[in-house]
């Protein structure tokens, strides 16, 4: 199951990657002309990737474990409600986890402003550069980390993605601090490619194990998006800690690894799923019933 869901963000740094080679000639063009037309390309060009998403979601289809439920217990009409009643910590669990995507968001954000900002000097290609090529590692390790948790589980290896992107970041962000290209482009691909892909790769399993069929669509999107949500206001509390120079790279460092906590405390606080069957995950113990609910029966 970790190796299988992990395509999904096999998918999206595959994206990501398309989407910075296709920025990459608009960012070679004059200030000027990038700033009046050429940002917009890029957006006129996200029109085709609409209708191709459209057409893939209109032919999908269920997923047997959810037909199975749809044509036996039922599919369950207030799935909110029942996964409030049943399942909160799970959905508590998976906000903070999903908060380790502000990695992503200073990586892909922060830290490139500031490399190209005048107290770095880098340029918006070389650094473009960086990102694609961390995301090319990204598509070979995310497998691969998915398929350890399989073997080991998924606490483990979303631990390493954790805290090691913590650490990673603070790393990452001092070799830019230095003006050295080759030394930035090593961590970055060291700190994105690899490391924060542990827990990026291993997340669509782990957090999806830890609901039922009968809430899991619920339980995955509303913790996911609340965690995604936060994570994408990384980039502005960054730019406020960074001083007014924007240079201050170890109180940004700081930052994020301030917002690993929660995903490190999700972690070491929910149940380890990897080897539980499907049909089994997300059970939850059968309240005893009450005297009068026997006689009642």
């Amino acid at each position: 199951r970790g190796f299988f869901t992990s395509f999904t963000l096999s998918g999206t740094q595959g994206g990501q990657l398309l989407a910075t080679l296709v920025f990459l000639p608009i960012a070679a063009l004059p200030e000027d002309q990038l700033l009046a037309w050429g940002w917009r390309v890029p957006f006129w060009l996200s029109i085709g990737v609409a209708v191709v998403g459209y057409v893939i979601r209109r032919k999908l289809d269920e997923t047997p474990a959810f037909a199975q439920q749809a044509g036996g217990e039922g599919v369950v009409k207030l799935p909110l409600v029942v996964l409030l009643r049943e399942h909160w910590a799970d959905v508590l669990r998976v906000v903070g986890g999903a908060l380790v995507a502000s990695v992503s968001t200073i990586f892909t954000v922060w830290a490139l402003a500031y490399a190209t900002s005048d107290s770095v000097g880098m340029s918006r290609s070389s650094m473009l550069w960086v990102g694609a090529l961390a995301n090319l590692v990204a598509l070979a390790a995310i497998p691969l980390w998915a398929t350890l948790s399989d073997r080991i589980g998924r606490r483990p290896v979303f631990l390493v993605g954790a805290v090691g992107s913590a650490g990673a970041m603070f790393l990452y962000l001092w070799a830019i601090s230095t003006g050295s290209y080759p030394l930035t482009m090593a961590l970055g691909i060291v700190t994105f490619g690899i490391v924060y892909s542990a827990a990026n790769g291993v997340w669509p399993a782990f957090y999806g194990e830890m609901f039922s069929t009968r809430v899991r669509l619920s339980g995955m999107a509303i913790g996911t998006q609340i965690g995604f949500a936060v994570a994408g206001f990384a980039v502005t509390f960054a730019a406020r800690i960074a001083g007014p120079d924007g240079d201050d790279w170890s109180a940004v460092a700081l930052f994020t690894a301030a917002l690993c906590v929660p995903p490190v405390i999700a972690a070491l606080s929910a149940k380890e799923t990897a080897r539980i069957p499907t049909e089994q995950l997300g059970e939850r113990p059968r309240r005893p019933a009450t005297e009068r609910e026997t006689v009642t029966a």
